[in-house]
């Protein structure tokens, strides 16, 4: 049996601002420091962990640097870009509200997440949901039995896995809220498929 432990990155000031960030290169803020720093010994003390793939993206980055050094045996991250958020192109740094009133249509509570848009240097909903479906297959083949990896990443990306993971509609899960800034998602693997077993835990309150 192989274990999959999905993290989101700490939280950003655009996340408290309800901004959408895409690829854009923002920071953790204090709190998201915080929250880094605390999950790491949390993941250390309850697994085992073989190895540590992150996305790319800074606020990634950052949260999985910051988990392995507050923790004694979590190993050195490797980088992935196919592990990013949606690209939203021209539409990185609006406000969520704002958007939304550009493209009537959707709930006012939804995700841009679900949002239908094909910004202009960004990514479609289909390409971005294609691109992580492919990624998480292609992952999945260097999961070795009874290893343990744990994956930092975004909350859409999360989203897209659990519609995969737990055979939920992919629109319905979109369309919902993103796990919590430096949640713990646990997906076990074995011959019988992923099994969906932790979703967005929190492992310390900051």
């Amino acid at each position: 049996m192989s274990t999959v432990l999905v993290v989101r990155h700490g939280e950003t000031a655009w996340n408290r601002e309800g901004r959408i960030q895409g690829w854009a290169p923002t920071e953790l803020t204090d709190r998201g420091r915080e929250q880094a720093t605390a999950v790491g010994p949390w993941l250390d003390e309850n697994y085992d962990v073989d190895r540590v793939r992150s996305s790319d993206l800074q606020r990634t980055r950052e949260t999985a640097e910051r988990a392995v050094d507050a923790a004694e045996n979590l190993p050195d991250p490797t980088l992935d870009e196919a592990w990013r958020e949606r690209g939203f192109g021209v539409y990185q740094g609006f406000l969520a509200e704002d958007l939304f009133e550009r493209h009537p249509g959707h709930e006012p509570e939804a995700s841009v997440s679900i949002l239908d848009a094909d910004p202009e240097g960004g990514e479609s909903v289909a390409d971005f949901c294609d691109r992580v479906e492919s990624a998480w297959t292609e992952f999945r083949e260097t999961v070795d039995e009874d290893e343990t990896v744990l994956l930092v990443t975004h909350g859409g990306v999360i989203k897209v896995l659990l519609s995969l993971v737990a055979d939920r509609g992919r629109e319905r899960t979109l369309s919902g809220h993103s796990p919590p800034n430096c949640s713990v998602t646990e997906i076990r693997l074995d011959g019988d498929g992923p099994e969906l077993l932790r979703e967005g835990e929190r492992p310390a309150e900051n």
